[in-house]
C-alpha cells in the first residue's frame, strides 16, 4: 500500500480517487513509521558525520533514516554496492550493524500558511515547539498542521488553472496576504470545487480535473526539494533598487531588488550589525534572515527587535476578483511589526555543522516560494563563509582532493549555484493582474544578501575571492574604518556595485542631477585618499590649501554622511529625500568653497564658521523613528508628511546659513561668489 502513495509523493499532490492526506502519509509513514520501508540498508562505517552504508539502495539526494534515533541524513555518493551519506544530527552512539532506512524522499521544505514570523532550523524543524535543548531524534512538524487558516477562493468552478496559477488567498499576518498557488507541474486543470472557509494546510481546499479525467486535490500546503531551484516563466531586467534606508549603500553601492550583493569583513568589522539593518529597513515585502553558523545571541538580538519595532507605515498588497480579473490593491497599514514579515532560519553555531550546509537551501527555497506569488523578497544569510566551511569538512571526510585552503574544487561551482537563484522573474501563471489600472505579468523578485567571513580580514581568501565574481554589489567592510568607530564600515575604494546606473531613473526621482553629485562625491573621496598618503609624510600643514579643502570636504562627506549611528533614534534610517538632499548640500557647500579657496580664503577660515560646523551633525537631526511611529498609531499621516517637509526645510535653512557666512568671507577678501 506505501508504494501506491510514495510515487506520488514528489509532486506533493495526490492523483488518487478517494480522498487521503498525503501529510500523514509522509509524516507518519516515512518518518516515525519506518518498520513499514521496505528498502533498509545498516550503518558499515562512521566518520564522524559521514557515514557509509551497505545492502541499501539509494540514489544521490535521498533522505536516509539512521539508527535507533532515526537521525535524518541525506545520501552524497554511490560507489559499488555503498552508500555515502551526511548526518544532519548529532551522531554520538550510533555504531557500525545498526539500520538504516531510506526514505526515497529528496530533502524539501514545507510551503504554505504558517511561515511568516517563524523561527526554524537549517531542516525547517519549528524551534519554538523544540525548546531551548533539541534531544536527538525528536521530530516535529515544519507548518502547524493543526491551525486553520481562512481560506478565500480568487477562482471560480469550471475555471481553467495551471502551474503557478493563484487559487485563492489567506490573510496570514496583517502585512501579508499569503497567496496559495497551483504547485509546478500541474497544467490544464479544471476546477470541479472550491471550497471557502477554514482549513488546516493539509486539508483539501479544491478539486480540479486533469484533460484526462484524474482528480487532484489541492491543498494549502505543497513541498519542494530544496536544491532545486522553483521554475518561473522568464527573467526580466533589473530596475528598482531595494531601499535600504543606509546612505552609504543607496547612494553609493546600491542593490537592485532581484540582485546579489556579499558584505566580506573580518571580525568586529559590523557584519551582523549591517545586515539586520538591511533586515529591519529594506522596502521588500519578506524579509528572511538565516543565521547560519553566526552566535546565538545575535539571533537572539535580531529576533527581539524585530518582535519590538514597529513599521511606521507598512505597505500592503492584496489581491482580488474583480469583473474576472485578478486586481492588486495597495494601500498602508499602521502599527505592523517587523516579525510580521519576516522568517528566521536560527541554525546557529552550536547546532549540527553539517545543517548549515542545508540552512542556506531552506532559506533560499522558502525564498523562492514568495518570490512566486509575486512578492519582493529580501534574503540575509549571516554568514556564507560558515556554510563554506561545513562544504570544505564533508569533502575532508571524503577525502576529495583540496584545492587552496582546503576548500573542495567544486567550492565556486556551489557558491555561483546559490547566488543565481536570486533575480526578478515572470511567475509561473496563465492569469495577469491588474495594478495601478494597468494589466501586467505577475512580477517578483528574490534579492540575496550574504555576509562573508575571511580569516583575518583577508579578502583574497577563496570564499570572499570567489563571492566577488558572482556578486553585482560588494561593500567591503574595512577593518580601519571599523577601528576608527566609523560605521558602516564600508570601505568605498574597495567596495562596488554594478546597478548604479540601472537605478539611475529611480534616484533623479527625487533630484534629477543625483548620478553627477554621487561621481563628484566619489572622486573627492578618492583623491583624499591619494592626498592623505601625502599628507602622512609632508604633514597636511604643508600641503597646497586646494589640497587641504579636498581632506576637509572628505571627511566632511565621510562625518556627515558615509557614518550612521545603527542606534540613533533620527539617524538608523534615512528616508531617499533626505539622502538625495544631503547629498547636494555637501557638494555645493564644495563648489563654493573651492572658489573661495582658488581665490586665496585660507580653508582654515571657511571651517570656522559654526554654520559649517552644524553640516557635520546634518544627519542626527530630523523626524526620528519613533515619532513617525506614534504619529502613525495616531493616523495622523497628514502630520507626518508635514514633519518630513519640515524635516527638508530645516537642512535648506542649514545650508542658506553656510552660503550667508560664505558671502561675508567672500565680502572681506573682495572675492564674488
Amino acid at each position: 500500500m506505501f508504494y501506491q502513495y510514495a510515487k506520488f509523493i514528489d509532486t506533493g499532490l495526490l492523483i488518487l480517487p478517494k480522498k487521503v492526506n498525503i501529510s500523514e502519509i509522509y509524516y507518519n509513514i516515512i518518518i516515525f513509521r519506518v518498520e513499514q520501508l521496505e528498502n533498509t540498508g545498516r550503518i558499515l562505517r562512521i566518520h564522524g558525520p559521514v557515514i557509509t552504508l551497505t545492502d541499501i539502495k539509494a540514489k544521490i539526494g535521498d533522505v536516509i533514516l539512521l539508527g535507533e534515533w532515526k537521525l535524518i541524513s541525506e545520501a552524497i555518493r554511490i560507489f559499488g554496492e555503498h552508500v555515502v551519506v551526511q548526518c544532519y544530527e548529532d551522531v554520538s552512539g550510533l555504531k557500525p550493524g545498526d539500520p538504516a532506512w531510506n526514505t526515497g524522499k529528496p530533502l524539501v521544505v514545507e510551503l504554505g500558511p504558517g511561515l511568516i514570523g517563524s523561527i526554524y532550523d537549517g531542516l525547517q524543524f519549528d524551534e519554538k515547539k523544540i525548546g531551548p535543548f533539541w534531544e536527538r531524534g525528536l521530530r516535529v512538524s515544519r507548518l502547524n498542521k493543526e491551525r486553520k487558516w481562512e481560506f478565500i477562493p480568487i477562482v471560480k468552478k469550471g475555471e481553467k488553472v495551471s502551474e503557478g496559477d493563484i487559487i485563492g488567498v489567506v490573510p496570514e499576518t496583517r502585512a501579508v496576504q499569503h497567496r496559495i498557488l497551483v504547485p509546478p507541474g500541474l497544467a490544464n486543470l479544471e476546477i470541479v470545487e472550491i471550497y471557502e472557509g477554514k482549513f488546516t494546510v493539509t486539508e483539501t481546499v479544491a478539486i480540479a480535473k486533469t484533460k484526462d479525467g484524474k482528480t487532484v486535490e489541492l491543498k494549502m500546503m505543497q513541498e519542494w526539494p530544496i536544491r532545486i531551484p522553483r521554475p518561473y516563466k522568464t527573467r526580466v531586467p533589473l530596475t528598482e533598487p531595494l531601499v535600504t534606508g543606509q546612505r552609504v549603500i543607496d547612494t553609493f553601492f546600491p542593490v537592485a531588488k532581484g540582485g546579489t550583493a556579499a558584505i566580506p569583513g573580518g571580525f568586529g568589522t559590523g557584519k551582523t550589525v549591517t545586515l539586520q539593518q538591511l533586515a529591519k529597513w529594506s522596502d521588500a515585502d519578506i524579509n528572511i534572515y538565516i543565521g547560519c553558523g553566526e552566535r546565538g545571541n545575535e539571533m537572539a538580538e535580531a529576533l527581539h527587535d524585530f518582535s519590538r519595532l514597529v513599521i511606521p507605515r507598512a505597505k500592503i498588497e492584496r489581491i482580488k476578483r474583480e469583473d474576472d480579473k485578478l486586481k492588486v490593491e495597495i494601500f498602508h497599514e499602521t502599527g505592523v511589526k517587523l516579525v510580521e514579515r519576516a522568517i528566521f532560519i536560527a541554525n546557529v553555531s552550536n547546532l549540527p555543522v553539517y545543517a548549515r550546509e542545508a540552512s542556506i537551501y531552506t532559506g533560499v527555497t522558502i525564498g523562492e516560494y514568495f518570490r512566486d506569488q509575486g512578492y519582493d523578497v529580501a534574503l540575509m544569510a549571516d554568514s556564507t563563509s560558515r556554510w563554506a566551511e561545513a562544504l570544505r569538512d564533508i569533502a575532508g571526510r571524503l577525502e576529495e582532493i583540496p584545492v587552496e585552503r582546503g576548500f573542495p574544487a567544486y567550492l565556486a561551482e556551489r557558491i555561483a549555484q546559490f547566488y543565481e537563484r536570486a533575480g526578478r522573474v515572470v511567475t509561473l501563471g496563465t492569469k495577469k493582474v491588474i495594478i495601478d489600472s494597468q494589466e501586467t505579468d505577475r512580477i517578483g523578485s528574490l534579492t540575496i544578501m550574504g555576509a562573508v567571513s575571511p580569516p583575518g580580514g583577508d579578502f583574497s581568501e577563496p570564499v570572499t575571492a570567489i563571492t566577488s565574481r558572482f556578486v553585482s554589489v560588494l561593500w567591503a567592510l574595512d577593518k580601519e574604518l571599523a577601528f576608527k568607530r566609523h560605521f558602516p564600515a564600508i570601505n568605498w575604494l574597495l567596495s562596488f556595485s554594478y546597478y548604479v546606473d540601472l537605478v539611475r531613473v529611480f534616484w533623479e526621482r527625487y533630484d534629477p542631477e543625483w548620478y553627477t553629485l554621487r561621481g563628484e562625491a566619489m572622486k573627492i573621496l578618492e583623491e583624499a585618499s591619494e592626498i592623505e598618503q601625502i599628507a602622512r609624510i609632508v604633514g597636511e600643514k604643508a600641503l597646497p590649501e586646494e589640497q587641504r579643502l579636498i581632506l576637509q570636504i572628505a571627511d566632511l562627506i565621510k562625518e556627515g554622511f558615509l557614518i550612521q549611528n545603527a542606534f540613533h533614534e533620527v539617524d538608523t534610517y534615512c528616508r531617499p529625500e533626505k539622502q538625495t538632499k544631503m547629498l547636494r548640500v555637501l557638494i555645493e557647500f564644495y563648489k563654493l568653497a573651492k572658489k573661495l579657496v582658488d581665490n586665496g580664503v585660507p580653508v582654515d577660515v571657511i571651517f570656522s564658521k559654526s554654520s559649517v560646523k552644524r553640516l557635520y551633525k546634518m544627519r542626527l537631526e530630523g523626524l526620528s523613528v519613533e515619532r513617525v511611529c506614534e504619529l502613525a498609531e495616531k493616523g495622523e499621516f497628514d502630520k507626518i508628511e508635514e514633519e518630513s517637509r519640515k524635516e527638508l526645510q530645516m537642512i535648506d535653512e542649514m545650508f542658506a546659513a553656510v552660503k550667508k557666512d560664505l558671502q561675508e568671507i567672500a565680502k572681506m577678501y573682495e572675492i564674488k561668489l
